[in-house]
C-alpha cells in the first residue's frame, strides 16, 4: 500500500475523536480491541508497559517518563493521543542517545514512526482486520482500536525496552487498557467528557482508575533480575477528595500499592530549580523547560513511576532522572513558537486545565495585550472554560478547527459580552487577524483545543 492508500484506509474506520455525541459505554467495547489482539499474538504481553491515566497532565507525564528512560539507556515506546499535525505522533520510540550527547535533538516529535513503516504494517493487518471485523460479536474496530493495536505491535516488532502508554479517553473501557503495566498512575482528575463519563468526580474516576487492575501474567522483564511482584503498584497525583476516595477504594479493593504525591511522594520549588522526595530517593536541583506549576507535579508523578520500577529490580540513577526531566519537550503545552509578538500554544480544554494556564502566562510573561484566539469542541463545558478565561484577554478572536466536534464560533460569542471579540472561520484566519491585530509588546495565545493550536502552529 501507498501511504495515501494507508492514509485513506485508516480514515474509513469510525472515528470517536470526531464524533460529538455517541452513547460511549455501547459504543465502546474492550473486549473488542482484547478479541483482535489475541489474533495477532498479544503483542502487548511482550511488552514491559507503564499507564497512565488522567485528566491534566497524563500526556507530559508519559513523555517526562520516556524522556528519563531513555536517558538512562533504554529504547522507549510512546504512545499518546490526540496529535498536533500528524496522527504518527502518536507512536513515536526514542532511543538512547550517543554517549557523547547531552542533550536530545531539536526535533517536535522525535523518533515519529515513518510512513513507510505505517504503510508496511498496515498493509499486513488489513485482511486480518477485514477477517476480525466481519465476524466480530462486538462489532467493527474504531480508528482508536486499530491505531492502538498498530502501536503495541510495532513496539514488539521494534523490541523496546519499555512502552509509555497515555489513555486516550477515560480508562476502564479506553483500548490501552488491555495491556497490564508493571505501574500504573493517574494524573488530577477534573470535569471533563461529562455526557460520557459521568457528570460527578467519582463517576469520572471510577472510568479512570479503571486502569488500576490485577496482572493475570507475569510480566516480561528479559532479564532473570526481576521478581514477580505480587499486587499492582499505582502513583497518584493529588486529587480531590471524591476522586482520591475513588482510588483508594479500587486500590484497596485488588490490594494494590498506592503511593500518592502530597504524602508519599512530596515536592517543592519551581520549574527552574525544585526537588523530590520519591519513594526510595530524594532527587534535587532538578529542572524543567516546560512551563506551568502544574508541570511540577507532572513530573513529581513521573519521578513516583520511575522509583516504583525499584520493585522490579529496575533501578534509574538519579542524573537520568535530571537529564531526561530537563531535555523533555511537549509542543502544544504552553510553548513558544515566537516573540515580537509573543505568540503561545497551549492545548488546555477544561476549566481546570485553563485555570492552571492563565496562572502560568501571569506568573511567566510581560507583555502589553493579550490576544486570546479560541477555539472550543462542542462537547466541552463551554460556559465554564470561558468564564474561566473571560478577564484575561483584552482582544479575542474566535475560531474553529476543522473537526465536526468544533463549536461554531459566532456560538462562543455570547459567553464574551462586553469584550473586543473577533469572529473568523478556521484556524488560518485566525493566525493572519490575530498576527495583524498584535503589536510587538502584545502576546498571542491560542487554546481551546488542541486541534486548533495543531492547525495555527501549522498553518
Amino acid at each position: 500500500m501507498t501511504y495515501p492508500e494507508t492514509i485513506h484506509y485508516l480514515e474509513s474506520f469510525i472515528n470517536y475523536e470526531k464524533i460529538e455525541d455517541y452513547p460511549y459505554k455501547e459504543s465502546i467495547k474492550l473486549e473488542r480491541v482484547k478479541n483482535f489482539l489475541a489474533a495477532i499474538d498479544n503483542p502487548q504481553d511482550n511488552l514491559k508497559c507503564l499507564h497512565i491515566a488522567g485528566t491534566k497532565g497524563k500526556g507530559s507525564t508519559c513523555v517526562f517518563l520516556a524522556h528519563i528512560l531513555r536517558q538512562a539507556g533504554y529504547s522507549v515506546g510512546l504512545y499518546t493521543s490526540p496529535h498536533l499535525s500528524d496522527f504518527r505522533e502518536r507512536i513515536r520510540i526514542l532511543n538512547p542517545l550517543p554517549a557523547d550527547s547531552i542533550t536530545s535533538t531539536r526535533e517536535d516529535f522525535e523518533g515519529m514512526i515513518s510512513e513507510v513503516e505505517v504503510a508496511g504494517l498496515v498493509e499486513r493487518l488489513k485482511p486480518l482486520v477485514q477477517k476480525y471485523n466481519k465476524y466480530s460479536e462486538y462489532g467493527p474496530l474504531s480508528f482508536f482500536e486499530v491505531y492502538t493495536s498498530l502501536a503495541l505491535l510495532y513496539f514488539k516488532e521494534k523490541k523496546v525496552d519499555f512502552a509509555v502508554l497515555e489513555t486516550g479517553l477515560g480508562g476502564r473501557l479506553d483500548a490501552t487498557n488491555i495491556v497490564e503495566p508493571l505501574v500504573a498512575a493517574v494524573t488530577p482528575i477534573s470535569y471533563e467528557h461529562t455526557q460520557k463519563l459521568g457528570n460527578t468526580l467519582k463517576e469520572i474516576a471510577t472510568e479512570k482508575a479503571g486502569i488500576i487492575k490485577v496482572a493475570s501474567h507475569k510480566p516480561p522483564f528479559g532479564s532473570s533480575r526481576g521478581k514477580q511482584v505480587k499486587s499492582p503498584i499505582v502513583i497518584s497525583a493529588a486529587q480531590e477528595k471524591e476522586a482520591r476516595d475513588v482510588i483508594r477504594d479500587r486500590c484497596k479493593e485488588i490490594g494494590a500499592r498506592l503511593c500518592e504525591i502530597g504524602r508519599d511522594i512530596n515536592y517543592e520549588g519551581t520549574n527552574s530549580e525544585f526537588k523530590v522526595k520519591g519513594l526510595y530517593s530524594e532527587y534535587s536541583n532538578l529542572k524543567i523547560k516546560l512551563l506551568g506549576k502544574h508541570q511540577l507535579t507532572n513530573a513529581s508523578v513521573a519521578i513516583g513511576v520511575i522509583d516504583a520500577l525499584r520493585f522490579y529490580n529496575i533501578n534509574i540513577g538519579s542524573d537520568a532522572v535530571r537529564e531526561g526531566l530537563y531535555n523533555t519537550a511537549w509542543p502544544g503545552r504552553c510553548e513558544v513558537v515566537s516573540r515580537a509578538p509573543l505568540v503561545v500554544l497551549d492545548g488546555a480544554q477544561n476549566i481546570a486545565s485553563m485555570a492552571a494556564l492563565k496562572e502560568t502566562i501571569k506568573e511567566s510573561f510581560a507583555y502589553k495585550r493579550l490576544i486570546l484566539v479560541l477555539g472550543i469542541s462542542s462537547d466541552k463545558d463551554i460556559k465554564g472554560i470561558c468564564s474561566e478565561i473571560y478577564d484575561l484577554p483584552d482582544v479575542i478572536v474566535l475560531t474553529k478547527a476543522d473537526n465536526p466536534r468544533a463549536m461554531e464560533p459566532a456560538a462562543l460569542a455570547k459567553y464574551f459580552t462586553g469584550k473586543e471579540t473577533q469572529i473568523t472561520g478556521n484556524a488560518r484566519e485566525a493566525k493572519e487577524l490575530s498576527r495583524r491585530l498584535a503589536g510587538k509588546e502584545d502576546l498571542i495565545l491560542v487554546c481551546g483545543s488542541l486541534f486548533v493550536v495543531g492547525e495555527f502552529r501549522n498553518g
